[in-house]
């Protein structure tokens, strides 16, 4: 989109594939029943155009950054907390040995914990406070990335459903002028090593 007003100020693109499972635990019909969907995931990004690369944020980078939380989400399967199946699921992977890792589990992020989430990324689950509805997956990721990129929307569609939230920018990001991407608090480009003056 671009903003007549400060012809400066652009958006940067991409988007994710996720594969993954769930249920929606209490709700009547199908989805009751553990299923499985590709999700999108599309993030949209807002600054100013870095004059030093001519663009807002590289789009590789901006997966970069949130494929390390979002990794834990492509191919795991998300429960609600509340949800019965979880302890059975948990005694079936303790059983099998595969509870705390398993060789060939290297597709796998940092494990977090948030209020909404938390990632167990060894067993490969995310357990969830609210039932993964695609607003609910929406909520989870901007609370995980707020803080990394400059997030002014996210979509999420998963089989039929879809849906869309704008977010307020948390102010223009200090980027390399090299690459393009976010310095560190000390100014310093975690990937070519410029350092701001």
């Amino acid at each position: 989109m671009y903003n007549l007003q400060n012809k400066n100020i652009m958006r940067s693109i991409t988007s994710f594939d996720l594969q993954y499972a769930h249920r929606f635990y209490g709700f009547q019909g199908e989805a009751q029943y553990l299923h499985g969907h590709t999700g999108v995931l599309t993030i949209e990004v807002e600054d100013s155009v870095n004059e030093g690369v001519n663009m807002v944020f590289p789009c590789n980078e901006i997966q970069k950054t949130a494929w390390e939380v979002l990794k834990n989400f492509d191919h795991a399967l998300v429960l609600r907390q509340d949800d019965p199946l979880l302890p059975a699921i948990l005694d079936v992977y303790e059983k099998q040995g595969i509870k705390n890792g398993h060789p060939q589990n290297t597709m796998k992020g940092e494990a977090f914990k948030t209020e909404l989430a938390t990632a167990y990324p060894d067993c490969r689950l995310v357990v969830t406070k609210e039932t993964m509805t695609v607003e609910g997956m929406i909520k989870i990721v901007y609370d995980l990335l707020k803080d990394k990129l400059n997030i002014v929307r996210l979509t999420f569609s998963s089989g039929v459903n879809a849906a869309s939230a704008d977010f307020t920018p948390q102010g223009s990001k200090d980027r390399c002028p090299l690459c393009g991407i976010a310095l560190d608090e000390n100014g310093k480009c975690p990937k070519c090593g410029y350092q701001k003056k």
